[in-house]
């Protein structure tokens, strides 16, 4: 595992292990936050599992919070997840949506 993103890595690792995805992405999103440079903190997923056919959104977010619940009580503060079964990947033109911009600021913002 590679010092530099051990996280992310973690959580790719876990994920695939698990999930047994046809594709997997994970964006460290924590630059686009009010975060230090380097951080760990923000992720998306796009998990494209046939695991998934005849789940509804809310059985597969409980997938991947149980397969992550390490890294959700420890270093993540937030995950986007977006989860597809082959077909519904293909149909989807084989895109997630893209994050929003950051909105909230840090404490040292408030005043």
């Amino acid at each position: 595992m590679s010092q530099a993103n051990p996280v992310q890595q973690a959580i790719e690792t876990k994920l695939h292990a698990e999930l047994q995805p046809s594709l997997l992405e994970v964006v460290n999103e924590s630059h686009m936050h009010s975060v230090p440079p380097n951080s760990e903190t923000h992720f998306k997923v796009v998990v494209v599992s046939d695991l998934f056919s005849g789940k509804r959104s809310v059985a597969r977010h409980q997938m991947i919070y149980k397969t992550l619940s390490e890294e959700v009580a420890g270093p993540v503060h937030a995950l986007a997840i977006h989860t597809y079964t082959s077909e519904e990947w293909q149909q989807s033109g084989a895109a997630s949506p893209a994050s929003p911009k950051c909105l909230g600021g840090s404490k040292a913002d408030q005043h």
